[in-house]
């Protein structure tokens, strides 16, 4: 709720709105910059000069909901609802679901990439922070190397500044921290300000979230790669968005749409985990109305191996549930064929082929099982520092170009 300015100007509204328009007024007004109460008082100002009837709101369910007027505004809304014969409730809904329909979502500003799979150890943490860096390094031309050879590699410096020198925010949503400690960041001790603040006790958030986003070092990344750091208590994210007020599916989109704006792209490495935390990962990454299909959803890690497929099901199934609840569409954009050792033999080969036989969703890479990975992660150093021209870097920059939105 806000807090009414010095002055005394405004007067406290309690009510009741349906989840679904309080959830699209906080969102909308956090795209659109516009303080929550200033939305409402502009819906209602609108409402009290239509003449003429308007579409019923279903209210069947709605919810508390408290917000400050400018003074005798509440009065008005109420006059002209006995006037109406229409009850409080249903006009101020209307009032917020003209408002909503006359301030459309600005063009997305940012995509989101879900690095996700239910198993564990399939190297998401890996594929979320290689994926960041070659989202975010300085395009090919600003790099120093040696002059292109060919007219191929020409052409393949030229796609790759297609998709470089982005601002990406990468977001460690796994309570067991590995990509923080991977990069050389801490883990937000329990109880101080974090993501988990902003998704579950936002009115008692003190600073911006994106305040709490660190530069991740590398001159390669110009200031344009950050990173927001697990916390500790991430464990609890679970319990508490059961006990959540809100919608609770929408609750990691709440905390990070005011960061869109500031992001080209933001990159979520994901829990392995098919809990309440995992459903408001899945659900900010659906498509929305104002996307190019491609642009957002779901880059799914596996292994060229028998369990990695039976968690994939798992995935799926509740990611398909999740789109049937809410009448949403989730993109799958692709899956990387991680830690791939041919040398496995038939298991691995053959799981291989069966992947990438799938052809829906498509097979992004196979990234070979390789030193400079796991060598980078010892060192806590960005893999495009510690060895931009090995394989597995130049791997997830041909990843990043097949991500490239049509």
């Amino acid at each position: 709720m806000s807090s009414p300015p010095q002055g005394g100007t405004r007067e406290k509204l309690v009510s009741k709105l349906p989840a679904d328009l309080q959830y699209g007024l906080k969102i909308r007004a956090a795209q659109l910059g516009v303080a929550m109460q200033d939305a409402v008082a502009a819906g209602i100002e609108t409402w009290l000069g239509r003449s003429g009837p308007l579409p019923q709101v279903d209210t069947a369910g709605a919810e508390s909901f408290g917000t400050y007027l400018p003074d005798g505004l509440y009065g008005r809304l109420k006059d002209v609802c006995r006037e109406r014969d229409v009850s409080y409730i249903q006009g101020l809904a209307q009032a917020v679901a003209l408002w909503l329909a006359e301030h459309p979502a600005a063009a997305c500003p940012a995509r989101r990439l879900v690095v996700c799979n239910q198993k564990g150890g399939v190297g998401k943490t890996a594929i979320s922070s290689s994926l960041a860096q070659a989202l975010a390094e300085d395009p090919p031309q600003n790099r120093s190397r040696t002059p292109a050879r060919s007219r191929v590699h020409a052409a393949a410096t030229a796609a790759a500044s297609a998709v470089a020198g982005q601002r990406v925010l990468l977001v460690d949503f796994d309570p067991q921290g590995h990509l923080s400690h991977q990069l050389g960041f801490k883990a937000i001790p329990a109880g101080e300000e974090s993501l988990i603040t902003h998704m579950l006790h936002r009115d008692q958030a003190r600073r911006d979230l994106l305040e709490l986003a660190l530069p991740v070092d590398g001159r390669r990344f110009g200031g344009r790669l950050r990173m927001l750091p697990a916390a500790f208590d991430a464990f609890l994210l679970d319990s508490g968005l059961t006990m959540f007020r809100g919608p609770r599916h929408a609750a990691l989109e709440r905390a990070l749409a005011p960061l869109e704006e500031h992001f080209d792209a933001i990159v979520i490495d994901s829990p392995p985990s098919l809990g309440l935390a995992m459903d408001s990962a899945l659900y900010y990454a659906r498509h929305r109305e104002e996307e190019k299909p491609g642009s957002s959803g779901l880059v799914i890690p596996v292994e060229a191996e028998d369990t990695s497929a039976q968690a994939y099901g798992m995935l799926i199934q509740q990611t398909e549930a999740l789109a049937r609840d809410f009448d949403i569409s989730i993109e799958q954009l692709g899956l990387v064929v991680n830690k791939f050792d041919p040398r496995r033999g038939f298991i691995a080969t053959s799981s291989r082929d069966k992947w990438i036989a799938l052809g829906t969703p498509p097979v992004l890479s196979v990234v070979h099982d390789l030193k400079e990975q796991r060598e980078a992660v010892r060192m806590q150093t960005p893999l495009f520092v510690y060895a931009p021209e090995s394989e597995q870097a130049h791997q997830m920059r041909a990843i990043a170009r097949k991500l490239r939105i049509p």
